[in-house]
């Protein structure tokens, strides 16, 4: 599969975009939830817009660039934690950086929705023209910067390569 590769500055632009469309809805969040870890840079940089906090869930379905079966758990928000009352009959934002096949969007859904919040939108940078695994219920609120082809896409954050091909040590002063 081909490959389109993103810079920050066009991050930046998808997060102003998807704010603008947040701010123009109906939909007013309380909380973001970011996904772990392709949604820690659009939260973060959407939080500098909308200021709210921000919360995690982490889990994985790619192993590499290979969708694996079952999508993993590693960081949650449990019932009766103090996370959980936060969101308890709040708006919740879920944020991620892609909704590829939608399975992980769906998966953390799911999860929120079982914490008993007041309304619930996703938001991503990029929604991909393709057939999706599933359906949000119709009560979540949803949000895109931009529809794109089926590529896969590559983040600046994910750029891992380009610094070992350069040979690059980095040192913080």
């Amino acid at each position: 599969m081909s490959k389109v590769y993103i810079t920050y500055e066009n991050v930046h632009k998808y997060v102003l975009e998807l704010a603008t469309k947040i701010s123009l809805s109906e939909f007013t969040p309380d909380y973001i939830i970011t996904i772990g870890t392709g949604g820690f840079i659009p939260a973060r940089l959407l939080k500098n817009i909308i200021d709210i906090p921000i919360m995690c869930i982490n889990v994985s379905h790619y192993n590499g660039e290979t969708l694996e079966r079952k999508i993993k758990t590693i960081q949650s928000i449990h019932k009766n934690s103090p996370e959980h009352e936060a969101i308890r009959n709040k708006n919740v934002l879920i944020v991620d950086e892609l909704d590829d096949t939608r399975s992980t969007l769906l998966h953390v859904v799911d999860l929120i929705l079982n914490l008993e919040p007041n309304e619930v939108g996703v938001g991503v940078l990029h929604n991909k023209i393709k057939n999706k695994m599933g359906e949000f219920p119709e009560s979540i609120h949803y949000f895109y910067s931009r529809l794109i082809p089926d590529k896969w896409i590559v983040y600046p954050w994910e750029e891992t390569e380009q610094l070992k091909q350069k040979n690059t040590l980095l040192y913080y002063h």
